[in-house]
């Protein structure tokens, strides 16, 4: 009697040993980013690769990275480069940029090869909301500002600033810069906590200026295009 019982006790007890190995033996769970190709480990500051067709950004480490960088290169996906240039002379008309059918002050632009058209996305409480631009109109930007073909497709955006009269700016002039469509996203991301009524809030502007003062402080001029004789 005394063996069974301490038979059957064995056996019960054979689960519970079971569960503890497993327990005592499980990995630690991932807390650390990981590039989302190789699943190698990688630093908080990362560089970026956008999937052409669902226009996702993927974080990557540096090797993953470096394939998606070739210049020309058909691909599915492409690297997202770090540069920031900047526009001195860049200039729109009276009325071009309600033709744009925009409605606040900040808009990023980029061309989407997959689809082959012109996007814009502007912020929001409910974070960045994407507008179809209307072709018309934006073809008489580019003709009067030509150097913004410099921009790279997917990958760049035209950051536009429009001045806001509102917050007592007496300026007229519209700021354009190109910046990497990560550094667009992420400030969409910021503002959509900040946002506040209308037009943003007092934070969501101030965001917004740390943004533009260092896009500012990393831009460099566009360089020049040669538009050829004038007929």
């Amino acid at each position: 009697m005394t063996a069974t019982t301490a038979g059957t006790g064995g056996r019960k007890s054979e689960p519970l040993a079971a569960l503890r190995r497993i327990t005592s033996t499980r990995p630690a769970p991932v807390t650390e980013e990981r590039c989302e190709m190789c699943a190698q480990p990688i630093a908080d500051s990362h560089q970026h690769v956008v999937n052409l067709e669902s226009r996702q950004l993927m974080c990557t480490c540096r090797g993953c990275y470096l394939l998606f960088a070739v210049d020309g290169a058909e691909q599915r996906y492409k690297a997202v480069p770090d540069r920031y240039l900047s526009f001195p002379d860049f200039e729109l008309g009276p009325g071009q940029w309600d033709e744009l059918e925009i409605p606040v002050g900040l808009a990023f632009l980029f061309r989407n090869s997959v689809q082959n058209r012109t996007v814009a996305f502007y912020p929001g409480p409910a974070g960045a909301t994407e507008s179809e631009l209307p072709l018309a109109a934006w073809d008489s930007v580019v003709a009067s500002n030509p150097a913004l073909g410099t921009l790279e497709r997917d990958v760049e955006a035209l950051l536009v600033r429009a001045p806001d009269h509102k917050r007592g700016q007496n300026s007229s002039e519209f700021t354009c810069n190109v910046v990497p469509i990560d550094a667009c996203y992420e400030l969409v991301g910021q503002l959509r906590q900040l946002w506040r009524g209308f037009d943003g809030g007092q934070d969501a502007h101030a965001a917004m200026d740390a943004f533009f003062a260092m896009v500012s402080a990393r831009s460099r001029p566009a360089p020049a295009v040669d538009t050829g004789p004038p007929k």
